[in-house]
């Protein structure tokens, strides 16, 4: 018994070690979601742009029948800015809508920084408490999901996108989406 006793600090050193080289072995940018492949939250929260009560209310029906890419921004984080103009270019193609999720944000600080930094955004859901955020499991901003047209979420990335991202991340994910959904139409 001496002699296991005098082993277990060698033991809680090692498994220390494991435990540290596991961690830091572990992309920040691949955050594990629950939320794949099941479908996107209810929600029911209010345009961040809307000048009528009409238009105001965005929810989940909103964000079925098409490929959606959710951005989740703010006006206080510095990555949502250096992603900005990529943003500005991902909006010009076709296959996909891009919407925003500004989040735990100052409303007129919002609108002043689409104003300042041009909007690449269809809509964006004003998302004051977090409610949404949290429903998703966002850890902050920004933060990007791939929704497709069932309303399904398919993919969720933290960090900023950029070209090498979008190429890495998203293309091909979005390119078997419309094949899926090609194929469906042909077989209807």
């Amino acid at each position: 018994m001496n002699k296991l006793i005098r082993f277990l600090p060698l033991f809680l050193v090692i498994a220390l070690f494991s435990f540290l080289y596991k961690s830091l072995s572990i992309n920040p940018k691949v955050l594990p979601s629950a939320l794949i492949n099941k479908p996107f939250p209810e929600f029911n929260l209010p345009d961040l742009l809307s000048s009528t009560q009409q238009d105001s209310f965005i929810n989940k029906s909103d964000l079925k029948g098409k490929i959606i890419l959710l951005n989740v921004w703010a006006t206080w984080c510095s990555n949502c800015k250096y992603e900005q103009p990529y943003l500005m270019k991902l909006a010009q193609n076709p296959s996909y809508f891009l919407y925003g999720l500004n989040y735990k944000d100052d409303k007129q600080a919002a609108i002043n920084w689409l104003s300042q930094y041009k909007n690449p955004f269809i809509k964006t859901i004003y998302d004051k408490q977090g409610s949404l955020g949290l429903d998703l499991g966002v850890y902050g901003a920004p933060e990007t999901f791939l929704i497709d047209q069932s309303g399904t979420i398919r993919k969720r990335y933290a960090g900023p996108i950029d070209e090498i991202t979008w190429q890495k991340e998203f293309l091909n994910l979005v390119n078997k989406i419309k094949n899926e959904q090609q194929m469906i139409a042909l077989e209807d």
